[in-house]
């Protein structure tokens, strides 16, 4: 299903007509346009699999093995689901995602199932150090302004069994405790491929700020936010510009003969609720 003109031009109608604001640091820059993902995955060969009229969306990947939901109507805050369905040689798994997730960060971790990107080598912790964030001895991160966290936590089940999950989350700050109320968090439990953990990390982490419209709605009032140097045209043009290098790539990639999978993570997923309280934190919402 590829993006049609009509909704490119409803894109650069909306986005040509609002001067754009730089805005960091990206765990702070809120929500943003949803079509940076469901045009992205469009563009990479998604086809719609919901009703046209219902404001919840539904996109399935061109195997039927994954599908991307987006529930703005969501109760518990997830408004993106990523499921990925179980096949003869691999495991289903599921990721969850809240609703104040920048749709640019999210839309990187679809770009890489679309396409894998090459393989830099580095652990997802790797990724965090490398971009000042504070990475503790107990599989933790903190973001420089001490709002973002991630958690790699890996727990017994019974007998061998064991379970993990990747938690990421944005928080107030702590008062009289490490992390305050949560503002927006992101599920990723085992086995999602770390791939897409990493491309997730990375994207969070990039030192380019957002660009969000004035009246755009932020996850935090602590985002910063500044007359961008780039055109409301050339926000346009990069958009356009991504989805044509989709495309491209992946009809590189269906060209290319298959490659042995990326690893998975190891364990079965886990069957608990995302995101439920813990006595340290007080969340709004599981998401």
């Amino acid at each position: 299903m590829p993006v049609t003109e009509r909704q490119l031009a409803a894109f650069a109608d909306q986005h040509g007509h609002q001067i754009p604001y730089d805005t960091s640091p990206r765990h702070l820059a809120g929500p943003g346009d949803a079509r940076h993902v469901t045009h992205g995955l469009a563009a990479a060969g998604w086809t719609t699999s919901s009703d046209p009229l219902s404001p919840q969306i539904a996109l399935t990947s061109p195997d039927r093995r994954y599908t991307m939901e987006f529930n703005p109507q969501s109760r518990v805050g997830t408004w993106w689901t990523l499921r990925a369905e179980y096949t003869d040689t691999a495991p289903g798994w599921y990721a969850a995602f809240g609703e104040l997730v920048p749709a640019e960060v999210l839309g990187r971790l679809t770009d890489a199932l679309s396409v894998p990107p090459p393989d830099l080598g580095l652990s997802p912790f790797q990724i965090l150090e490398s971009a000042g964030w504070q990475v503790g001895p107990t599989a933790t991160a903190h973001s420089p302004d001490g709002m973002c966290h991630v958690e790699s936590h890996v727990e017994a089940l019974q007998g061998d069994a064991q379970t993990s999950y990747w938690r990421v989350e944005a928080c107030e700050p702590g008062h009289g405790t490490p992390i305050g109320r949560q503002i927006w968090g992101a599920w990723l439990p085992s086995p999602v491929p770390e791939f897409l953990v990493t491309a997730f990390l990375q994207a969070l982490t990039a030192p380019e700020p957002l660009q969000r419209a004035m009246y755009d709605r932020t996850a935090h009032y602590r985002a910063a936010q500044k007359p961008s140097a780039l055109s409301p045209e050339q926000v346009v043009q990069a958009h356009a510009d991504r989805l044509k290098t989709i495309r491209a790539q992946v009809r590189a990639a269906r060209r290319q003969p298959t490659t042995t999978p990326r690893p998975l993570l190891r364990s079965p997923v886990p069957t608990e609720r995302p995101f439920a309280a813990s006595p340290e934190r007080t969340p709004h919402h599981h998401f």
